[in-house]
């Protein structure tokens, strides 16, 4: 069975992020020894002990430091690109490390941003959560 790594680039306590991510690279370089099949990175952001902010920039270091696994995004978080910003990030480092690149969706808590042209949408926390809207329905 293949086995993968998921990786939120944790930040340990007293650490720094450049530290995490050297952690980060050195645990796909010994998961790759291990002969694990991939290496995803997750997506978070604004959180103060996840350095695992950028995974279309960091996807491409740890192909660059590993000669094998494949590596990818866990969830790119959709509502938080274009869609040909994704592509031509992840392609461009498809095209220096060919058959390695792996691309994980997900979506946010927001829509996309809007098409040019286009007005913006409401944003809302997530598809299912109550509105300011909903809470006024109920009350008398």
């Amino acid at each position: 069975m293949p086995l993968a790594v998921l990786d939120l680039v944790p930040i340990a306590a007293g650490s720094t992020a450049g530290e995490a991510l050297r952690n980060s690279i050195d645990l796909a370089r010994r998961a790759e020894e291990l002969g694990y099949a991939r290496y995803w990175l997750a997506e978070h952001h604004l959180n103060p002990g996840v350095a695992g902010s950028a995974p279309h920039t960091f996807v491409g270091i740890l192909a660059a430091s590993t000669e094998r696994i494949r590596v990818g995004t866990a969830a790119t978080i959709l509502g938080n690109y274009g869609p040909l910003q994704v592509a031509e990030a992840l392609g461009t480092v498809a095209a220096l490390y060919p058959d390695r690149v792996d691309l994980g969706l997900g979506r946010s808590g927001f829509p996309p941003p809007p098409a040019a042209g286009e007005a913006p949408a409401a944003r809302t926390a997530t598809p299912d959560a109550p509105t300011p809207a909903d809470a006024d329905a109920g009350a008398p």
